[in-house]
Parts: structure tokens; sequence; C-alpha cells
């Protein structure tokens, strides 16, 4: 299934957003919170960050 590309802004969004507000807590368990939120994978939250 192709995803939109405002969809997928949205997320990286969210996801940078998320974990800016939660600086204080270990990246990993912010990356748990996150794979639990949005139901995806580990990897694909990584590489969000990188880019």
């Amino acid at each position: 299934m192709k995803r939109s590309k405002e969809l997928l802004d949205k997320r990286k969004k969210f996801i940078h957003n998320y974990v800016e507000d939660n600086s204080a807590k270990q990246m990993k368990v912010i990356i748990n919170e996150l794979v639990d939120r949005l139901f995806i994978s580990e990897k694909t939250i990584y590489n969000i960050l990188k880019q």
C-alpha cells in the first residue's frame, strides 16, 4: 500500500517533536513508547531520526 507524502511528513514531525519533548528520558524508552503508540518498528523510527 502506498502512503501519501503528507501522512509520512506528519509522522516524521510527530516523531521529532516527541523526541524533543521527552528528551529527559533515555532514547530506548522514547523509542519503545513510539513503537507502542505508532505501531512501527524501531528501525523505521531510527531511520526517520537519522534523516
